[in-house]
């Protein structure tokens, strides 16, 4: 996706942001209703600097849905993280997302991935979302912005793009590039993910 620069201020920041639907909207596709996200984020003052390829994973658990589409945008915004996080979930509900299953089919999913360098709300909250069991992670949901997201690490489905965009980002807390971290995903984890 050829993107426009914007202009950038004193204060503006740089992050990612995962996008994903498994879901038609109307007359959309899973594909045009993300491609809809940007211009509602352009309205929220988030703008985007970069977008990977359009990449499928199939719905986890195995069997609960469609396929998904996703990708990985590099943003720019002078928005502070939990204004930010607003924005992305009224841009969601814009969309069509109700949130009514953790890890269910949904029309539009925009995770905040990584916001410059920090590390929210402090780094015992974050080790203690990144090392939960896979049973509580489907029960639970953070009350609180969790930076880096938690599970960046172990998804394919957000690393091949983010690698495809910025395979040299650096995490703020393990220190690993995207490409490093990539690599140390299981081979057939890694081909879980193909270009659309």
């Amino acid at each position: 996706m050829i993107v426009q620069p914007h202009k950038l201020t004193k204060t503006s920041r740089n992050g990612f942001i995962a996008l994903g639907s498994n879901r038609n909207y109307g007359n959309l596709g899973p594909i045009g209703l993300l491609q809809k996200v940007f211009s509602l984020l352009e309205a929220e003052s988030i703008y985007c600097e970069v977008q990977s390829s359009w990449y499928g994973s199939e719905a986890y658990p195995a069997g609960s849905g469609p396929d998904f589409v996703n990708a990985v945008a590099g943003f720019s915004t002078d928005l502070p993280p939990v204004d930010l996080l607003a924005a992305l979930h009224r841009v969601e509900q814009t969309l069509g997302r109700e949130r009514t299953q953790r890890w269910g089919a949904r029309t539009c999913d925009l995770d905040l991935l990584a916001y410059e360098d920090l590390v929210l709300p402090d780094l015992e909250t974050y080790h203690h979302w990144n090392r939960l069991d896979i049973g509580p992670q489907q029960q639970q949901t953070p009350e609180q912005l969790i930076l880096p997201h938690p599970r960046l690490a172990d998804r394919a489905f957000v690393l091949v793009p983010l690698c495809e965009i910025s395979p040299d980002w650096v995490h703020p807390v393990n220190g690993l590039t995207a490409k490093a971290l990539l690599a140390r995903l299981p081979a057939d984890l890694q081909q879980s993910v193909w270009k659309l």
